[in-house]
């Protein structure tokens, strides 16, 4: 009867196929091919990995420089916004000092009338001839019959809180014919001394709605009744 030994066969070929592995894996060219091959496959996977994260870090940048540029956008359209804003404010600040301007420049001759109103209608029997302005410097003449309600005038003009200051008054009498008085039979009218007064002061825009500029204007502007007779001397501004 024969025997076999299954068991050792089995154990001495894979034995055997091991061996012939080794001696295969322990020679000098395999180990240099498997080095070989190991060091490519890493520097492959280095590589690999370097340009992948390249390529991520590439597309999160421009994605970031895209939302700069949009951001850009909207900060140009802000700041031109903006602009178009305050050259619309700065125009309309100019229209408001121009009408600014306009209403002080109108109502600089009804200011001096109405100054002057208000103190010749305190003073009975004064009669203006002229008012001429040039800057701050004014004019002032006209005539009373009663040398008192010259001073008078003159006193209100002065205590003026600063309105009118640097009063110089000059007078002159002067004899005129009365032409309300009849005059007798065979003779001439009778005659009555008048006051012509000179006014010069300087009149303070700042204490006035405005200024008027440096040239003399003509206006009317009522005088006050006479206490003996009503009658109105135009005044000229």
């Amino acid at each position: 009867m024969i025997k076999i030994n299954l068991l050792n066969s089995v154990t001495e070929r894979q034995g055997g196929a091991i061996l012939a592995v080794d001696r295969q894996v322990g020679s000098p060219a395999t180990r240099l091919l498997l080095m070989t091959l190991s060091v490519a496959f890493l520097l492959l996977a280095v590589i690999g990995w370097d340009v992948i994260s390249s390529q991520m870090a590439k597309a999160d940048m421009e994605r970031q420089l895209e939302e700069q540029k949009q951001i850009a956008q909207e900060l140009e359209a802000v700041m031109k916004e903006q602009q178009e804003l305050e050259a619309k404010i700065k125009s309309i600040d100019m229209r408001i000092e121009a009408i600014k301007r306009l209403r002080s420049e109108q109502a600089g001759p009804s200011a001096v009338l109405e100054a002057l109103r208000e103190r010749i209608a305190m003073v009975p029997g004064l009669y203006l001839q002229s008012v001429e302005q040039a800057g701050e410097n004014m004019t002032i003449k006209g005539n009373s019959p009663d040398e008192a309600a010259v001073t008078q005038f003159g006193r209100s003009l002065e205590f003026s809180n600063g309105l009118f200051s640097n009063l110089n008054i000059e007078t002159q009498r002067q004899e005129i014919t009365n032409q309300n008085a009849s005059a007798p039979a065979g003779g001439e009218a009778p005659k009555v001394n008048v006051i012509n007064f000179t006014i010069k002061t300087a009149y303070t825009p700042s204490k006035a709605a405005g200024a008027n500029s440096a040239m003399p204007t003509t206006a009317s502007a009522p005088a006050s009744q006479t206490a003996g007779n009503g009658a109105q001397q135009p005044a000229k501004n």
